[in-house]
């Protein structure tokens, strides 16, 4: 099943990262808005100081956390593709279950269970949803008339100028 065009192992490990630094900044951002407006004092100078000091101090942090959290994932993922030799949904579900295990690591093998199956079970609804998705687009794209090919056009010789006359 050859997925969209994606970058080489190595640059893609970058690529995540930086993409899920950006989805967890501006989502956090936009998050800490609301919650530091909401969380202040009455009056509209109070409450716009109070969401914009909630963006800078909380929304990098949340766009660290999506990095790491991405950048982790596509390590695994690329060494799973290395060491199996191919691209499918499995690498995806399993790199989204060692992603889970090895960040809460911390918190103990209980946790690491249950953050495992999380990760996991997550990526597979995710992977199913895409692949659900593929084939109910391509079964709704029309195939279109098949035309048949026309016959060539007989052809004259190169001294032949009486079709000019």
């Amino acid at each position: 099943m050859e997925e969209y065009a994606r970058e080489p192992c190595p640059w893609r490990i970058v690529d995540d990262c930086g993409g899920a630094f950006t989805m967890g900044a501006i989502g956090g951002g936009i998050f800490q808005a609301v919650k530091g407006f909401r969380n202040s004092p009455s009056g509209m100078n109070h409450r716009l100081k109070g969401s914009l000091t909630a963006i800078r101090t909380r929304a990098p942090q949340l766009g660290g956390s999506f990095a790491v959290w991405g950048g982790l994932f596509s390590m695994i993922d690329c060494g799973l593709v290395k060491v199996r030799g191919k691209e499918d949904p499995w690498n995806s579900i399993t790199s989204g279950a060692m992603t889970g295990a090895i960040l809460a690591a911390r918190n103990g093998p209980v946790a690491m269970v249950g953050s495992a199956a999380m990760g996991g079970i997550l990526l597979a609804l995710i992977e199913g949803a895409g692949i659900l998705l593929t084939r109910f687009a391509s079964s709704q794209l029309p195939t279109g008339p098949q035309f048949e090919e026309p016959s060539p056009m007989p052809t004259s010789s190169f001294g032949d100028y009486r079709q000019y006359q």
